[in-house]
């Protein structure tokens, strides 16, 4: 993966500055530790860092095809370039490196839009079609891969990989958006497009936006969502033809993601999903593999043992970072500046710890498990979803909301007084089970509570909170048509891909955390042939009673021994105020929450603030219940999203300028305006006459 930028100028106004693009890069710096270039004409400019993992040698960009009518910057994999590459050949395409990168160009050439679809990755492109005045952002099924856009006062376009890119150069005022914060403080994210920043957009996944260059008009194309209808092929399968279908699509994902020119690790979290994926990549590669997994010094979230055991069952070559409170406080405010949103988990942080080990064990790629849950019925969400409409065709039974015990020990563990506190949460707008969010509306109604830390003028311009079944509008149009006659656990399935896996899992547990360090994560369970697969299995191959996962774990039963396989899922999670306060209380963290500083960033309402911080001190951290420590983290994360971009946000850019100007010559250097008078490639740099050979190095 690599880091994308770029500008697309009014038609007839003067060419992109490309200063303003070096500037763009300089802040996205960490992407692409391997190279950089630029490429501009007449109207648009890119810019492009590179994370080299395919074609080492010649895989610079921005590239372009035979003509020089395209051309592209581009982050990320397409894993079936190899098949694309001999179809396009066939069709007398000429290609001028081994890079997957390059096949986007002639695939786009020899398809046009249509090639999106051919592509099987995890990607966001600028694709700048010189002939017809275009300028595609495309980005990939899920939004593995993130891509940022906005308008400027000047009406240009500019794009980025993060958001930080388009605040350089006063290209857009860094400014919070009152309706994305309200996202974050109520679904944990903001939902494409909406993000934390006014004005700036996301690509939504699985969609292209095309920019005509004449008008700078905009057309948004949506060219794949999830569709969680049961597939009739896959209704009449057996539970073991089911776990053969799975078992074959997941062995040709892993294949297809070992494809690299540099080493490919993988992540064990202990869980049956790493495990899984572990496994695989083993029947594929018999050689070194090196694991890495977050160990944490809570015994309440660790999962030494089992991490420990998958990975001398494998024979890996295992590395470990133990994620303790010093090392979450120390980290976090480093995690808000890549996330670039507020946080109401501390859990990004212990994986920004592991992808830093990956990069300091000299390796740049790693498989992960992430996607199983959402695909499979994985979460609690979706139990806890069965035993709510269960409970509802009886909703006087005194006996139906014990179910919960079974999900979550604690309910058991806390008596009658806990069934009755637990019965109480579930059954808020129990009956009403022909809402389309009736999953999720109970979750989002309890971390609704920590819009309370927001600012009472963020809070009036967000408008009606996003627990309240009419307040979903937006999201409702997302949904694809014959939604309503989806089983309740595809329809719930589709929220979790939605306003959970793309925004949060795959951003802020995924690509920034990773790229923070440089490091590429590639999900196999996240292959579009897996997907579709799932997604279209009728549910009893999914959740099986209160038993989740039934298909992968029957898979998994096969090479796996019983602890691992059977194991009862163990969310993912870190400590959170009792890391952060206490008798040893950062400083940052003081400061942060000062009086002062809450009053000087106008972002939280003073009085909930201070009385839940003062709370959590008298208590050590140690706050009641999840949503007050939700509450507390989102104020101060959010803090610290105030202090580094509105008040330090230029001096950051500022330093990481003079650390990219310190740093080498662009590999790609091409420059085709008007009063341009040579081009440059990368090597010596020499001046030619005409555009540099694609991929150039």
């Amino acid at each position: 993966m690599c880091g994308i930028a770029g500008i697309l100028a009014s038609a007839g106004g003067a060419p992109v500055d490309l200063d303003r693009l070096r500037s763009m890069l300089a802040v996205l710096a960490h992407r692409g530790p391997d190279g950089h270039g630029l490429y501009r004409d007449e109207q648009v400019g890119l810019g492009h860092l590179r994370l080299s993992i395919v074609d080492l040698a010649g895989g610079a960009q921005p590239l372009t095809g035979e003509d020089g009518s395209v051309w592209l910057t581009f982050n990320g994999e397409i894993f079936n370039h190899v098949e694309l590459r001999r179809d396009l050949t066939a069709r007398g395409h000429r290609f001028a490196t081994h890079t997957d990168s390059e096949v986007i160009v002639h695939c786009y050439e020899e398809y046009g839009e249509r090639a999106w679809s051919m592509f099987n990755g995890q990607f966001a492109f600028a694709l700048w079609d010189r002939r017809r005045r275009r300028l595609w952002l495309v980005r990939d099924r899920l939004g593995i891969l993130p891509l940022h856009w906005a308008r400027t006062a000047e009406g240009e376009v500019a794009f980025a990989s993060e958001a930080k890119a388009l605040f350089t150069g006063g290209l857009v005022d860094p400014t919070f958006d009152a309706a994305g914060l309200a996202q974050v403080f109520t679904r944990w994210s903001a939902m494409a497009p909406t993000t934390a920043f006014t004005g700036v957009s996301t690509v939504r996944p699985g969609t292209a936006l095309c920019v005509d260059a004449r008008d700078m008009t905009m057309t948004e194309r949506r060219w794949w969502q999830p569709d969680m209808a049961v597939d009739p092929r896959s209704a009449g399968l057996s539970a073991e033809e089911a776990a053969d279908e799975l078992g074959d699509r997941l062995g040709d994902a892993v294949r297809l993601r070992l494809r690299a020119d540099v080493p490919v690790g993988a992540y064990l979290s202990g869980g049956l999903d790493s495990s899984v994926i572990g496994s695989l990549v083993r029947d594929v590669d018999t050689g070194s593999l090196e694991t890495f997994a977050v160990r944490f010094s809570d015994p309440a979230f660790d999962e030494t043992p089992e991490q420990r055991r998958m990975a001398g069952l494998l024979g890996t070559d295992h590395h470990e970072i133990v994620a303790g409170p010093d090392e979450i406080a120390g980290a976090l405010q480093d995690v808000v500046w890549h996330v670039e949103a507020p946080l109401l988990r501390t859990a990004p942080v212990p994986l920004y710890l592991l992808s830093g080990l990956v990069r300091d064990a000299g390796m740049k790629v790693v498989l992960t498990g992430e996607g199983a849950d959402e695909l499979l019925a994985g979460y609690s969400i979706f139990k806890e979803d069965r035993v709510r409409r269960f409970w509802a065709r009886r909703p006087d039974s005194s006996m139906r909301p014990a179910l919960f015990s079974r999900l979550h020990p604690e309910v058991q563990a806390g008596g009658a007084r806990g069934t009755d506190m637990w019965a109480r949460f579930f059954g808020r707008d129990l009956t009403a089970t022909d809402l389309p969010f009736y999953a999720h509306l109970v979750r989002w109604s309890n971390t609704a509570w920590t819009t309370r830390m927001l600012h009472p003028d963020l809070r009036a311009a967000a408008g009606t909170g996003l627990d309240d079944p009419g307040a979903n509008a937006g999201l409702l149009g997302e949904m694809p048509v014959g939604w309503d006659s989806w089983d309740p656990l595809a329809r719930a399935q589709w929220v979790e891909v939605a306003t959970f896996l793309s925004p949060y899992l795959l951003s802020h547990q995924g690509d920034r955390v990773a790229m923070a360090h440089g490091v590429e994560v590639r999900y196999p369970f996240l292959d579009p042939d897996v997907v579709d697969f799932c997604a279209g299995l009728p549910p009893d191959h999914k959740l099986v009673g209160l038993h989740d996962k039934a298909a992968l774990r029957r898979l998994a039963s096969r090479s796996l021994p019983p602890e691992i396989w059977q194991r009862p899922k163990q969310p993912y999670r870190a400590p959170m105020t009792t890391a952060l306060f206490g008798p040893d209380e950062p400083d940052y963290v003081s400061e942060l929450l000062s009086d002062a500083a809450i009053d000087r960033l106008g972002l939280l309402d003073p009085r909930a603030a201070r009385l839940l911080r003062d709370r959590a001190r008298a208590r050590a951290g140690a706050l009641p219940g999840e949503r007050e420590e939700m509450a507390l983290v989102g104020a101060l994360t959010l803090q610290a999203m105030g202090q580094a971009y509105l008040v330090e946000g230029a001096d950051r850019a500022a330093a990481a300028r003079a650390r990219f100007d310190a740093g080498p010559p662009p590999h790609v250097l091409v420059d085709l305006t008007a009063d341009a008078d040579h081009h440059h490639t990368a090597g010596d740099r020499p001046t030619v006459d005409s555009v540099p050979t694609p991929g150039a190095s």
